[in-house]
């Protein structure tokens, strides 16, 4: 029986985290992808500074789906040492937080050249992201994101078995496949469906690559969500709405309660809460 748990980067709400815990319990959601608390990126807070966080979201009765990391988002000619130090400031982070997974990618590589003659540098790198996480219980996630080395199917698929680690999953997301001119369903899910453990929701228009609410665009989301359910899928579905400049739900959805909210980031969250449960109920 597949169990589809909703969380969200509920920084899309608000910087403050105590705006996101009110309006994600409105919203019916406790799970949070935790990227921005008060202004500040979480890999940016002290571990004094995340315990205190961990008790605030404890006592409201919220968990963290994943910390949303900004790991492997530095160019592939930038040093790594330090880099690999803040992996391991955010792995420490993800430990005091109790989440099994860190969102992570595989270096932005120059758009002039090929992938291919990176290769080794991402392999080399991620093997040293993988070494100082074992026995840590903490999985590794690698987001396809549009200028990394993992922006294709193909190449995620040859980062993880290439790696070929325990600790190295896949976080799946369709919309950013669809702005890097991949097929996300069937194409790029049936590739990668045996080491997806994890999604980020959110939807895009193959022809110009603005984001759209889940099923409102070319990503086949109800597809991906139908073929997950199938197979008994037990995970986190993560909104990431980046709908601040979207427009016309209104006219899509004329009886959808989250028009009447004011416009801002809450309205688009909502938005897109109620895009992937309506998704949900048509599996």
């Amino acid at each position: 029986m597949s169990k589809f748990i909703i969380s969200g980067f509920s920084d899309e709400i608000d910087a403050r985290l105590s705006v996101q815990m009110d309006e994600l319990d409105k919203l019916d959601i406790h799970y949070i992808e935790v990227r921005g608390v008060d202004d500040k990126n979480i890999a940016q807070h002290s571990h004094e500074e995340v315990r205190a966080i961990k008790k605030r979201l404890k006592a409201r009765g919220f968990k963290i789906s994943a910390v949303g990391s900004p790991i492997g988002k530095i160019k592939i000619a930038d040093d790594f040492a330090p880099h690999l130090t803040a992996f391991q400031h955010v792995l420490e982070t993800a430990k005091i937080l109790e989440t099994p997974y860190i969102r992570m990618f595989s270096f932005f590589l120059p758009a002039s050249e090929a992938p291919a003659k990176y290769r080794d540098e991402v392999l080399r790198r991620w093997s040293g992201f993988i070494a100082a996480a074992k026995g840590s219980g903490i999985r590794l996630l690698h987001e396809n994101e549009k200028g990394i080395y993992g922006d294709n199917a193909e190449r995620c698929l040859d980062l993880v078995e290439s790696l070929g680690s325990d600790n190295l999953r896949l976080i799946f997301d369709p919309a950013n496949f669809i702005q890097c001119g991949v097929e996300s369903y069937p194409h790029a899910y049936q590739m990668l469906k045996a080491h997806v453990v994890y999604l980020h929701i959110k939807d895009a228009l193959r022809e110009s690559g603005a984001v759209r609410p889940a099923g409102y665009g070319d990503g086949r989301v109800r597809e991906i969500l139908a073929d997950l359910k199938a197979r008994g899928f037990e995970g986190f579905l993560s909104l990431e709405p980046h709908l601040g400049k979207f427009k016309g739900f209104a006219e899509l959805e004329p009886n959808s309660p989250a028009n009447n909210l004011p416009d801002g980031g809450l309205k688009m969250f909502a938005i897109a809460a109620e895009a992937l449960r309506k998704l949900l109920a048509e599996i």
